[in-house]
């Protein structure tokens, strides 16, 4: 199991990146790309969760996916 720092470290060094990715998307005018990279991290932030909390694997998906 994760600690907090940990969780911590891994949610910035995500958002970081894919926000990254997301924003030279956007300026790039490649909406769709921007899109998948918003996808990949509400992909990437629920497989963290469900590391640090195995229970939250039994909830629905979010919304994000069906989008």
């Amino acid at each position: 199991m994760m600690t907090s720092q940990q969780l911590a470290e891994e949610l910035k060094r995500i958002a970081t990146a894919q926000v990254s990715d997301i924003t030279r998307a956007v300026k790039e005018g490649q909406k769709s790309i921007a899109l998948n990279e918003v996808r990949d991290m509400a992909r990437r932030i629920s497989l963290l969760a469900d590391a640090f909390d195995p229970k939250s694997a039994a909830e629905p998906p979010s919304s994000v996916e069906a989008a």
